[in-house]
Order: structure tokens, then C-alpha cells, then sequence
């Protein structure tokens, strides 16, 4: 998953139409807001402001907005576009100026997915995207006796990394994180391990 860093911009034209698109940082709906208000007053004269956006490291929530174009042929597309580039915490705005010439529902959704590719290449071209990883956190309890088990169980996993481990009493707890694809193979490595021992997931 990506983040953007900087401001991508794509414009070109469809049919008379004017299409300009453009990708924002924006990580809540108050930096959202911030932009959509910002870009409506400068180009007031727009016939369109439709958007999409993603929020969240992994994705908690998302949106789109077909501003006035029939339903399903401007938001969606765009949003379906960020999903495949696994895009998060940003804002697409497309603006069109209409020309004149209808480009039916089949040409619409065309045009708003190519001003977000469009966007998406330039912002590959200025290399403006940061990497984000996606960790899920795991806690490990066992009697203090036996607190070099979990660091036995990590280290053949070398996707897992511990957080830290306290002790609580007769128990040793240790807290560590890892990308949720190798979870299960945790699950079943330290249940066969511990006999029968849970790890606790956030």
C-alpha cells in the first residue's frame, strides 16, 4: 500500500470536454473538505467536481462523489482506480468543463478512469508515494519460567519483529508485530509449540 506526498496533476481533453484531475494528500474528511472548497472556488466555472477517496492504513473508509454526471459513471470509476493502485489517505478530484458533446455513460466512466490513470502516472513519473506497511500486533503470554519460548517462535519468522515484553508477576508478556499475511501460520506454529497456546491479536 502507498501514500501520497505531493500534489499530482493530468489534464486532457474528450469531445470538447475539458477533463483536469487531481490527486491530494488528505488523511480525514477536514483535509477533504480543505481541498474539494479550495479547488471549487478556484475553478468555479466548472461544469463538475466529482471525487474519490481512501483513508487509512489498512483501508478503514471510502468515498465518492459523481457531482451532478449520472449515477455510477464518474466516482466509481475513480475510485475503482485507487483501489488498484493501492492507494490510501488521499483525495481525487476530477473537473470537467463540459464542451458541448455528450459522451454517454460508456464515454463518461472512460474519461473519469483516465484522468485518475492519468494522475496516478504522473504522480509514478514525480515519484511522490511513500510506502506504508500494514502490521497487525500480537501478544504472547506464558509463565516467566518459560519466557524464551515466544523469542523461539519469532525467530523463525523473520516478517515478525518484537514491540517489547514486561513481566506481570508469574507471567512473561511478550508484544510484537507483523504483516498480517503470515498470522495464521503464527497461530498454528504456536499452538503446536506452547500446546495449545493462544496468541492474543489486536
Amino acid at each position: 500500500m502507498r501514500r501520497l506526498k505531493e500534489v499530482a496533476v493530468h489534464r486532457f481533453r474528450e469531445k470538447a470536454s475539458v477533463f483536469l484531475t487531481e490527486l491530494h494528500p488528505a488523511r480525514d474528511a477536514a483535509e477533504r473538505t480543505a481541498v474539494l472548497a479550495s479547488l471549487r472556488k478556484r475553478d468555479f466555472d466548472a461544469t463538475h467536481h466529482c471525487s474519490a477517496w481512501r483513508e487509512g492504513v489498512p483501508v478503514t473508509a471510502f468515498g465518492a462523489d459523481d457531482d451532478g454526471e449520472p449515477a455510477g459513471t464518474a466516482g466509481r470509476p475513480m475510485l475503482a482506480v485507487l483501489e488498484g493502485a493501492q492507494a490510501t489517505d488521499l483525495i481525487a478530484i476530477c473537473i470537467r468543463w463540459y464542451g458541448g458533446t455528450k459522451l454517454g455513460t460508456g464515454g463518461l466512466v472512460r474519461a473519469y478512469t483516465e484522468g485518475v490513470q492519468g494522475a496516478l502516472a504522473e504522480a509514478d513519473a514525480q515519484g511522490v508515494w511513500e510506502e506504508v506497511r500494514i502490521l497487525r500486533r500480537g501478544e504472547i503470554r506464558v509463565p516467566a519460567a518459560q519466557a524464551h519460548l515466544p523469542f523461539t517462535l519469532l525467530g523463525a519468522f523473520p516478517g515478525a519483529a518484537m514491540v517489547d515484553q514486561t513481566f506481570d508477576g508469574e507471567w512473561a508478556i511478550l508484544r510484537f508485530e507483523c504483516p498480517p499475511v503470515i498470522c495464521p501460520a503464527l497461530d498454528h506454529a504456536w499452538q503446536e509449540r506452547s500446546r495449545g497456546g493462544v496468541i492474543a491479536w489486536d
